[in-house]
């Protein structure tokens, strides 16, 4: 796993546990948490990706 692809998996796991606890206390600053896991996920999936497609790329 590319290590960026990694950073940007621990960076979603820790952003929906700060939004989950934001809920739970019933503060609204939960729904900057939740844009941060989306936009770290999808880094986190295009890291992946172009990862498979070097490692395709170099097998041909």
């Amino acid at each position: 796993m590319p290590r960026l692809a990694l950073y940007s998996l621990i960076v979603c796991v820790l952003a929906v546990a700060a939004a989950v606890l934001s809920f739970v206390q019933g503060m609204w600053i939960g729904i900057v948490w939740v844009l941060l896991a989306g936009l770290s996920s999808n880094m986190a999936w295009y890291y992946l990706r172009r990862d498979r497609a070097r490692r395709a790329a170099a097998e041909v």
